[in-house]
């Protein structure tokens, strides 16, 4: 009677496994319900105690050889299984090699980064070094070591992002020049630029923005005159310009800074006749110890707004 049992559970297992679905959870099922813990196999062990003696031996052995079979049959549907799943997975990732690639879009420097290496190139083939500082600033090198202490009225011109009292988004790249000075020896001469983003809170309009790169150069040595600032600046414009371009100082006024001048150049779009550009004047204005980096990348490709080099506008950045 118990071995007719057996037989019947090994045949119903059998079966299962046979008509198994494609997935090996419903396997696992079958698994279970046939040798798991609670399983009908294990449920008979547990009852040979019921049975005569003489009689366990020989009912224990066929159960042990029907659950090696039923292992076997799980473990062979279980390759079967595995081996089509895997089919199905190249069948649907299949790549079709004779259409053409997909093309990964390169991008390009963006025009103030193109604009910005120029004009790095230019002075240091001039013999001029690059120098940078952090753009988060204290108020002594943003200010006070530029003959700018917090009592001075001149102060008053700025408007600046504080962080706190003393820490500040720096305003212009004059920091990097007092920096440079404090780690340089007195009588080491110095040639420099310092090119980076400085930060005010300004309109944000076509021609100003909140943040914007600037370059300031400084020059220390003996015998230097303004002259040498004239002939300096006036290289460089015909470099990052034209040899037509003219360039012409006037006296102004700058705190920190004495004597002082701002440099004007003849207008590069109607080449000093007067236009809307340089209002009917001929010379644009825009220099000074320091030079903005979006103003002459406006002037170098012809952007009328200040605005889109930030916007971050395809249309308008895949022109470069």
């Amino acid at each position: 009677m118990m071995e007719e049992k057996i037989e019947q559970l090994k045949a119903q297992a059998a079966e299962a496994i046979q008509h198994a679905a494609g997935n090996l959870s419903e396997l696992d099922d079958i698994r279970v319900k046939f040798l798991g813990k609670k399983g009908e196999f294990t449920s008979i062990l547990r009852g040979m105690g019921t049975l005569a003696k003489e009689d366990r031996p020989k009912v224990g052995k066929i159960v042990n050889e029907a659950k090696a079979q039923i292992e076997a049959l799980i473990a062979e549907k279980n390759e079967e299984l595995k081996a089509r799943a895997l089919a199905d997975k190249l069948a649907s990732e299949k790549v079709d090699v004779t259409l053409p690639g997909r093309t990964q879009p390169l991008g390009h420097l963006h025009p103030l980064t193109l604009t910005l290496e120029r004009i790095k190139d230019i002075f240091f083939r001039m013999g001029f070094s690059v120098e940078e500082g952090p753009e988060i600033e204290k108020d002594y090198f943003n200010f006070e070591a530029l003959n700018l202490p917090k009592d001075h009225p001149a102060r008053d011109m700025q408007d600046s992002f504080y962080i706190t009292e003393d820490i500040l988004m720096r305003s212009q790249t004059s920091p990097v020049q007092a920096r440079t000075m404090q780690k340089n020896n007195p009588n080491t001469p110095i040639r420099m630029i310092a090119p980076g983003r400085v930060y005010r809170r300004d309109e944000y309009d076509a021609t100003h923005s909140p943040m914007f790169t600037q370059v300031e150069g400084l020059v220390i040595d003996k015998g230097i005159t303004m002259a040498d600032l004239k002939g300096t600046l006036e290289l460089f414009l015909h470099q990052i310009f034209s040899e037509d371009v003219k360039i012409r100082l006037r006296p102004s006024f700058f705190p920190f800074t004495e004597p002082s001048a701002e440099v004007d150049i003849s207008c590069v779009m109607c080449h000093g006749k007067g236009c809307k550009v340089c209002k009917g004047t001929g010379w644009l204005s825009g220099f000074a110890f320091g030079m903005g980096v979006e103003r002459i990348a406006m002037l170098s490709y012809g952007v009328d707004d200040l605005r889109l080099f930030y916007d971050n506008d395809m249309r308008f950045l895949k022109q470069f």
